[in-house]
């Protein structure tokens, strides 16, 4: 009975940090619509975090009920008229005086940006967290220096120290950062080499670690790595007996095991050297010169060697536009993976589902504050990007009927509406079980 604790806590703790995260996507969301209609004049009648029976609830001076429900799997804005919280159909006979404040009886202008409004301020979320931690944490500077030197395995000798400025790696120059990352194909692998760096207005040669070590710098949710238990910061010393000096030594390792378990010593600070077990997962990846390949992955990633780059300030207009970029990456990216599903290029096990992103949610909680934010950022662009597909009773689809209304000068017949709004339910719903498949049976 006690072996089930640690466990069932695990679980506890994948569904509260699934749960938080996905009350500030959907309440951001749904504020999204409600403001938008709110200064295009049309009235909410209420405001919902969660599905079915209401837990509390309040009314505003505007009459719009607040209210959180006991199902925390999604929300809704019901406007006033709605037949239903999807917004879907020709909504219930109203007042003709109120026909306005109605999302059927709005101007087509205030239709379309109160629908649009919903996957923008996701859009928005996401840009915000983004630029937040280019402005919190700020920018490597553009000279290679070094800010705080992280802990290296006892046998690793570093003689370098915050404020250091590299000149050169083992008589290779270094300019820029660029050149850590490329010098690593240059250099010959060894645990350490000779740092040439400028220290209090010296130039003086130190020894160092090599650049770009098998230390860990991130862990992929629901990758072999999480599952095992790896950790940002451990350092990988052996794959199956063999010496790892450098990170770019393990993929060719990790892709000749074809999927069998490997066994990586790991050395962790404050807790020392220790054994995890794992199996490479076969992914599809985007491939250089375009299209997708199968990879076997362990889920890390690495960096710089043992230390964090010197930062500085970053401007806001700067972060904005950083939260724009990498906004619009995890879009492109979403977009490109659903076409090369439908097309065949991927398989479709990629589709994952309500467990899945359960799992990598309570994974990213337990990395930490800074994870978990980070990853709430990454929901909120993918799940805007969902909504805007044209799908009936998703924004994309009422935002089709709309496109529709402007090009011909009439709205879909209630028909129409009402075939397709079925259709589009019929569809949400087989994606879903589709994705709950996929997290139970594929590898």
């Amino acid at each position: 009975m006690t072996d089930l604790i640690p466990q069932f806590g695990g679980t506890l703790w994948t569904l509260a940090a699934f749960v938080v995260a996905l009350a500030v996507i959907v309440t951001v969301h749904e504020y999204g619509h409600y403001i938008i209609g709110r200064w295009s004049g049309i009235r909410a009648e209420v405001f919902s975090v969660g599905f079915g029976p209401r837990l509390i609830a309040r009314r505003d001076r505007r009459g719009t009920v607040w209210q959180i429900a006991a199902i925390p799997l999604g929300g809704y804005v019901r406007f006033l008229g709605d037949a239903n919280a999807a917004s879907a159909g020709t909504g219930l006979e109203v007042d003709p005086a109120l026909k306005r404040q109605t999302l059927t009886g709005a101007p087509l202008w205030a239709r379309f940006s109160t629908l649009l409004a919903g996957p923008v301020f996701n859009f928005i979320l996401s840009i915000l967290i983004f630029g937040g931690f280019a402005l919190v944490q700020g920018l490597p500077t553009q000279e290679v220096r070094l800010g705080e030197i992280a802990a290296a395995p006892p046998q690793v000798v570093n003689e370098l120290q915050p404020g250091d400025r590299v000149l050169a790696i083992g008589g290779l120059p270094v300019e820029n950062w660029r050149d850590m990352s490329r010098m690593a194909e240059d250099l010959p692998i060894a645990e350490q080499h000779d740092w040439r760096v400028e220290r209090d207005g010296a130039e003086i040669i130190v020894t160092g670690p090599d650049p770009m070590p098998a230390r860990i710098t991130g862990v992929a949710p629901r990758s072999a790595a999480a599952d095992a238990g790896l950790k940002a910061g451990d350092v990988i010393l052996s794959i199956d007996g063999r010496p790892i000096l450098r990170f770019s030594q393990m993929p060719e390792i990790v892709a000749a095991a074809q999927g069998q378990p490997l066994l990586l010593e790991v050395w962790r600070q404050n807790d020392g050297t220790a054994s995890y077990s794992l199996v490479p997962k076969e992914q599809d990846i985007p491939s250089a010169g375009g299209g997708f390949e199968k990879r076997w992955l362990i889920g890390v990633t690495g960096g710089t060697s043992y230390f964090e780059p010197a930062t500085r300030r970053a401007g806001p207009l700067e972060a904005l536009w950083l939260g724009v970029s990498q906004t619009w990456d995890i879009i492109a990216s979403s977009l490109t993976g659903l076409w090369a599903m439908i097309t065949g290029q991927i398989g479709s096990c990629n589709l994952g589902g309500a467990i899945s992103i359960a799992e990598s949610t309570g994974q990213a909680a337990s990395a930490g504050a800074e994870s978990f934010l980070w990853w709430i950022a990454v929901l909120s662009a993918a799940i805007g990007f969902l909504n805007l597909l044209p799908i009936p009773v998703l924004d994309g689809g009422h935002l089709m009927f709309y496109a529709f209304e402007a090009v011909t000068g009439r709205p879909p017949s209630d028909r129409v509406l009402n075939l397709l709004t079925a259709f589009g339910m019929a569809a949400v719903l087989s994606l879903m079980i589709f994705g709950l498949t996929n997290d139970l049976f594929c590898p």
